[in-house]
């Protein structure tokens, strides 16, 4: 049971954490990707924890989903962020709206 409350713990401070590197650095879009990586990364071990101590596989079958979700979307993020820097030599959020067509 104490197992339990201290990953329940550890995931509440990973998501903590990465919901004020969103908030707090909103100028830099890479921590802002890293920050929703960490977001991902908290729920499914909320999931895989629970689903151990339930003994339950369906937790652990759906935090691979969320994982392969998280990938995609993050090899996609980095991708337009990657044609967005050789167009504009700048990655900046503010001038994101500017890809707005």
């Amino acid at each position: 049971m104490l197992n339990q409350i201290n990953s329940i713990n550890t995931s509440s401070f990973l998501f903590l954490i990465s919901v004020l590197g969103m908030f707090l650095n909103q100028k830099n879009i890479l921590v802002m990707l890293m920050s929703l990586e960490m977001m991902f990364l908290s729920i499914t071990f909320n999931l895989i924890f629970s689903s151990i101590y339930l003994d339950d596989i369906s937790g652990q079958i759906f935090s691979l989903l969320i994982l392969t979700v998280a990938a995609a979307e993050s090899s996609i993020g980095l991708a337009i962020l990657v044609v967005y820097y050789r167009i504009r030599s700048v990655i900046t959020v503010e001038l994101m709206s500017l890809m707005k067509g």
